[in-house]
């Protein structure tokens, strides 16, 4: 069972030292910094992997939505969004928010944001991210079938619930252009909905259903911990946490961080895996990349006498149900603009209120076992920024609300672009 929060960060050793030097450090230590590690450490790279916190997944990975969405890979800018901007600026709805500012670096990724809400851009960047998820559903099979081990990993399913028949129908056409491209999805009526998943007949309203049958779940932070430890017995990964990498230094053919304390880590190259973190830490080297942060809410609970086995999403409602290891995850809300990840009770009490209007019978809603928030590193086009803008430098970062989804096959291209360059 997951802990409401992670314990207080232990006090670290004054320094931090490599038994060689490393090819590759990787920063960040959630579910795409270790998928990194992997797939550096599987090509014969010596890494180190470094984090602040006092162990991995942390941080968003540590209870986020848990569902493995390949198929569902919809881009956040699009018409409609754009249409439904001013209410939700405006506070207007409660599932989405916007905390907007002055900041010029909020300006710029609102107006590239505002360029991604085209009709060709919506189609562009989602075409883009179901090819990183099919590929990520691929390298996630392969990790298993040559580690397997347990992190609640099954292939439950996924529907997304529509209320609107508008909006149903705008579905549809997204559904098409996707099933054109690689997904498995199919629509149904409610009552065909029904049929696979019982747990429906609290669902009032429905108008329809768009079901991912080959979508799965899996708990992100027992993932992070035991890929980890596959990674430190089977690849000789080094770990450094309780470091908070505060000052980085680029030269030809070298990197090195360095902590408040002075303790220095060296190596090669360095991937930054950061999320939210990456653009103040990257502004150190010169170089500015558009994420936003997005918050979000989580809680774990007792399975309810009519919890969905198939995984739920309410679009109406924006939040999603998770049946994970014998527990219900329900994540959900979004706040553009929040850049503290400490948990709320007032946004906490709304999501429950809002999964009781939903599924009335999906948890035990009245007996919360953790709570969780979490910034997810929004990209303005919803499709992770993956580059080397230097020989030194490797960026996988900006995977916005499909984190998990995307890490497996976000950590093969960053790894092939060392294999290429190299």
């Amino acid at each position: 069972m997951l802990k409401p929060h992670p314990s207080p960060m232990p006090e670290r050793p004054a320094a931090h030292n490599l038994s060689g030097r490393a090819d590759v450090i990787v920063l960040g230590a959630g579910v795409v910094g270790v998928t990194t590690a992997y797939s550096l450490a599987r090509r014969g790279l010596k890494v180190a992997i470094v984090d602040r916190a006092e162990g991995p997944g942390r941080g968003t990975s540590f209870a986020n939505g848990a569902q493995l969405s390949y198929a569902y890979t919809d881009a956040l800018g699009s018409p409609a969004m754009l249409k439904k901007l001013p209410m939700f600026a405006l506070g207007r709805d409660p599932s989405f928010r916007i905390q907007a500012t002055v900041d010029p670096a909020f300006l710029e990724w609102g107006l590239r944001f505002l360029r991604n809400c085209t009709s060709a851009r919506f189609s562009r960047n989602t075409r883009a991210a179901l090819a990183l998820a099919l590929e990520s559903r691929l390298a996630m099979h392969a990790l298993i079938e040559r580690h397997p081990f347990d992190f609640g990993h099954e292939v439950a399913g996924k529907m997304h619930l529509f209320y609107d028949r508008t909006a149903f129908a705008a579905a549809r056409e997204v559904m098409d252009l996707k099933r054109g491209h690689g997904a498995v999805q199919n629509a149904l009526s409610p009552q065909e909905a029904m049929a696979i998943e019982p747990a429906l007949a609290g669902a009032e309203g429905l108008e329809g259903v768009i079901h991912s049958p080959e979508d799965e779940v899996g708990d992100p932070f027992r993932f992070a911990s035991g890929l980890l430890d596959i990674l430190v017995r089977d690849y000789g990964v080094e770990t450094h946490f309780g470091f908070d990498a505060d000052r980085l230094r680029i030269e030809r053919g070298s990197v090195a961080i360095t902590d408040a304390a002075g303790a220095t880590i060296t190596g090669d190259r360095l991937a930054v895996c950061l999320g939210v973190a990456a653009p103040r830490f990257l502004r150190k080297a010169g170089i500015r990349v558009p994420i936003w942060p997005m918050k979000g809410y989580s809680f774990t609970a007792a399975p309810g006498e009519m919890a969905p086995r198939v995984s739920i999403t309410d679009t109406a409602r924006k939040i999603v149900f998770c049946s994970l290891a014998g527990r219900m995850r329900v994540a959900g809300l979004a706040e553009l603009g929040a850049w503290d990840p400490s948990r709320d009770d007032q946004p906490l009490q709304a999501l429950v209120g809002l999964a009781r209007q939903s599924l009335p019978g999906a948890a035990a809603y009245e007996a919360l076992e953790s709570e969780w928030a979490g910034l997810r590193p929004m990209s303005p086009s919803s499709v992770p920024i993956i580059s080397r803008p230097r020989p030194e430098l490797l960026l996988n970062i900006g995977h916005g609300m499909l984190g998990w989804t995307f890490a497996m096959g976000a950590a093969e291209r960053a790894a092939s672009l060392i294999d290429r360059q190299d």
